[in-house]
């Protein structure tokens, strides 16, 4: 595991600290749902790993951690990028770590990570499936439960939400290992009420993030009600609400933000 720079800190008043994963390029989920939580007056701790970005179609996006940084210290957030695998076991509580050495305790923690390569019943390897839930399913749990042993912010405050899919068909291991992720978050919504912690799961439906092909992104939007695609910004907008006061009672809840889509 790596860790960028720390971007310089501005001097101000407390904001809580978001930690989220699977924030690798600029144009992700979890990079729109970090621009909008820095918006909302939150600090940013981000994990990312680059190698994942390398071997899938899109490939690697050059500085894409270093301009995200920039992108979150415009709205005054202290930030913390840091570089990890999550298939190893060790990872996530090096992640809480690194995240409270550099700017502070975790209040809210984002699940936007995924292994997703696509492969069906008959032709998936036994190594991509276990990679699979090593990564959305095991570091998951382990970044949750990290998590609920850290926690120290104020009853009522803090939040869990995890990304999931229910694609599953031609897409067994991604699928199935989404599918576990769901139960174990929405086990924290009652597991960690104690500390007064909601956990809610999201469904994005389709976003392109650049892994869609011009036939499939034009089939997925004609599929759709409102005729188009989502965007990470639609995802990042109901991320925030649940992060927010106003968002405290909506706990265990599996969400489909998705315009519609079957």
């Amino acid at each position: 595991m790596t860790t960028a720079e720390q971007s310089p800190q501005p001097s101000a008043s407390p904001r809580p600290v978001a930690l989220i994963t699977g924030v690798g390029r600029t144009i992700g989920i979890g990079a729109g749902i970090a621009r909008q939580l820095a918006a909302s007056g939150w600090d940013i701790a981000f994990a990312y790993w680059t190698p994942y970005d390398r071997r899938m179609t899109w490939g690697e996006e050059r500085g894409a951690p270093a301009a995200i940084t920039e992108s979150l210290a415009e709205h005054g957030a202290r930030t913390a990028a840091i570089e990890a695998d999550l298939v190893d076991p060790d990872a996530p509580s090096r992640i809480f770590d690194e995240a409270e050495r550099r700017i502070g305790p975790v209040t809210a923690l984002v699940l936007s990570h995924a292994e997703s390569v696509d492969s069906g019943l008959l032709d998936t390897t036994v190594e991509s499936f276990d990679r699979h839930f090593a990564v959305n399913a095991r570091a998951s749990w382990l970044l949750i439960r990290e998590y609920g042993l850290r926690f120290r912010a104020a009853p009522g405050s803090g939040r869990i939400v995890s990304l999931t899919s229910d694609h599953t068909v031609d897409n067994l291991p991604y699928g199935a290992s989404k599918g576990a992720l769901d139960r174990i978050t929405l086990a924290a919504s009652r597991e960690l009420a104690h500390l007064g912690v909601t956990a809610n799961v999201i469904n994005p439906g389709p976003v392109d993030t650049g892994w869609m092909n011009d036939e499939l992104s034009q089939l997925l939007a004609h599929n759709t009600p409102l005729g188009r695609l989502g965007t990470p910004q639609d995802t990042a907008h109901l991320v925030d609400f649940l992060c927010s006061p106003q968002g405290q009672w909506v706990n265990g809840q599996l969400l489909k933000s998705n315009g519609g889509s079957a």
